[in-house]
């Protein structure tokens, strides 16, 4: 105890020493994952990357959120909303698609912040995406329960629950069946990643025709064109409507990030990550358009119901059985999405144990299965107990906002990595266009959520488009000047998003635009969270880390492996850092 007192004592210095302190991509390949003792087994392809990218976006979301929006938001050009929305979720999967081939490593986000901004911003990042995989695995866990009552023509959708008195309004009724499919997937996954991914890769396919079969019956039943302009037009609401609605339905496209942790399982890394992201984004667009365009062309908008929209909408038409199918349909791709963000969440549990910032156990991959083993099972346990007692709209309060800024952090990463860390632009210069970038896009979303004339929307897009062409006339200039092309690193990635800086700026300013379309109490809690965890590393994470990166005080194993070998599959499809 007295030991630990003595490390609080040292805490300042540590902070300075520890918070803004980075890794490059050559170590956290190399030296970090040594760490877990065991390597990641490399089985996965490009196909499964894209099953599991669709899988884990293919949720329930456009069942929920679709009826909705369109009835009261969007109007009959809800679809226009997905594809605004899909557009967004694109240009941020493009951000992660370069990191993840230039840092192929286990830790998706905390590993690129880690990279770039130092430790505590990669540590923010990383208990923010782990915050939003555990709640939003929980709720999901839940509505599994709901739709399976639907499936077998039960009405109650709490009807598999048990209601305990005594306990808080929220908190008093327990969802077994819940509990029992997160213990049942934590099984599959601490056996092997593999098999996982062809559990999933069978769920999705079904899912995939289950979305056939909807989108098919419906256009075939619909009115078509008529239903789409009748009663009020295509935009009722107008433009600021269908704008609403895309925030509102961006977070069915939450999901594609977890392919990015699976980089030290891939075969051929730089040729799977972008496929697979990337495909999985444009797959998942296509069907969630088609699938919004047909409930319009089936009922018009304001007919539609706000609860199982679907449904209703198949009865209107005399196919009421086809409601048992929805709900079917709706549980499996409950199933495939829950396995696939389980799978990513304990991916990132273990690199941050690798980089010390929680207990190191949690950071061994088991040596016969390939699997991080203790992160699955910790991770698994602490779903399942929330999914037991919280209710799903308590659940769900605080995942949007940590998300939306954890994409916001990777979209400005890309940014400074790409033009300072390697290009030849000092610092100061692209943090101060990333500065002035966010603050006008502040000031558009405000202006927009106050619902202001728009003549200062469109002052502030001009004034955005204006900062970003000089920042990039600026680079040009310097590169001219330095006889280097700093839009391709001087050790170019396989993969690079192109006409940069252009799509992460957007990324930039769209996830900054959700971000303002959130609730009060969303903030109110997401303050908290962040008191919470900033205690813990200032408590633990800093001197944990500075005892095994400052003071050299690291696993025997660790040294031992380091010593002795060095895996040459740990130099493959790897962008060096430039010294």
């Amino acid at each position: 105890m007295s030991k630990y007192f003595h490390s609080l004592s040292q805490t300042p210095h540590r902070l300075k020493s520890r918070m803004l302190a980075t890794w490059t991509p050559d170590q956290e390949v190399n030296q970090v994952r040594l760490r877990s003792g065991a390597d990641m087994k490399r089985k996965l392809r490009w196909f499964d990357l894209v099953s599991f990218g669709v899988g884990g976006m293919l949720g329930v979301g456009v069942f929920v959120t679709t009826g909705p929006v369109a009835r009261d938001i969007s109007g009959p050009a809800v679809f226009i909303s997905y594809m605004i929305a899909g557009f967004s979720a694109l240009l941020s999967s493009l951000c992660y698609t370069e990191f993840s081939v230039n840092v192929p490593v286990a830790g998706g986000a905390f590993s690129y912040l880690r990279v770039t901004f130092g430790e505590f911003i990669g540590y923010f990042g990383g208990v923010n995406i782990l915050l939003e995989y555990v709640l939003s695995n929980a709720a999901v866990a839940r509505s599994f329960t709901e739709y399976m009552c639907t499936a077998i023509g039960i009405s109650d959708p709490n009807a598999w629950r048990v209601k305990v008195i005594g306990l808080a309004k929220g908190y008093n009724e327990l969802d077994f069946p819940a509990v029992v499919l997160v213990l049942l997937l934590t099984l599959c996954l601490c056996h092997s990643t593999k098999e996982s991914s062809m559990l999933n890769l069978v769920m999705t396919v079904f899912h995939v025709i289950f979305f056939g079969f909807v989108i098919i019956a419906g256009f075939c039943h619909g009115d078509g064109v008529k239903a789409l302009v009748e009663p009020r037009g295509l935009t009722p609401y107008g433009a600021r409507g269908v704008v609403n609605g895309a925030a509102v339905v961006y977070f069915s496209y939450i999901g594609y990030d977890t392919v990015s942790t699976l980089a030290e399982e891939i075969q051929n890394p730089s040729f799977s990550l972008p496929v697979g992201i990337i495909g999985s984004v444009s797959v998942v667009s296509v069907l969630y358009c088609l699938m919004s365009l047909v409930l319009c062309v089936m009922v018009p908008y304001n007919e539609i119901s706000k609860s199982a929209s679907y449904a209703v909408a198949f009865r209107r038409i005399g196919w009421g059985w086809a409601g048992n199918v929805v709900g079917a349909g709706a549980s499996l791709g409950i199933v495939a999405s829950l396995l696939v963000a389980m799978l990513g969440q304990a991916r990132y549990l273990c690199v941050i144990g690798r980089a010390r910032l929680v207990p190191s156990w949690l950071a061994k991959v088991h040596p016969s299965t390939g699997t991080p083993l203790n992160a699955t099972l910790f991770l698994g346990i602490c779903t399942a107990t929330i999914a037991l007692f919280t209710d799903l709209e308590i659940v769900m309060e605080l995942i949007s906002l940590g998300t939306l800024c954890v994409f916001y952090l990777v979209a400005n990463a890309l940014i400074y990595r790409k033009y300072t860390l390697t290009g030849q632009n000092a610092p100061f210069h692209t943090l101060s266009f990333l500065a002035l970038l966010s603050s006008f896009s502040l000031a558009f979303s405000l202006w927009w959520k106050l619902n202001k004339p728009w003549w200062g929307l469109t002052l502030f897009i001009a004034i955005t488009i204006a900062v970003t062409a000089f920042f990039q006339y600026h680079t040009w200039s310097i590169s001219s000047t330095t006889n280097k092309n700093l839009l391709t690193p001087s050790c170019p990635s396989k993969w690079s998003v192109p006409f940069m800086p252009w799509p992460a700026a957007a990324s930039v300013f769209l996830n900054v635009f959700l971000t303002t379309t959130l609730k009060t109490l969303s903030f109110q809690r997401f303050a908290i969270w962040t008191c919470l965890v900033t205690m813990f590393y200032v408590l633990y994470g800093v001197h944990r880390t500075y005892e095994a990166e400052e003071m050299g005080r690291v696993d025997v194993v660790e040294i031992h492996v380091t010593s002795t070998r060095v895996q040459p599959d740990k130099l493959d499809n790897v962008q060096m850092a430039i010294p």
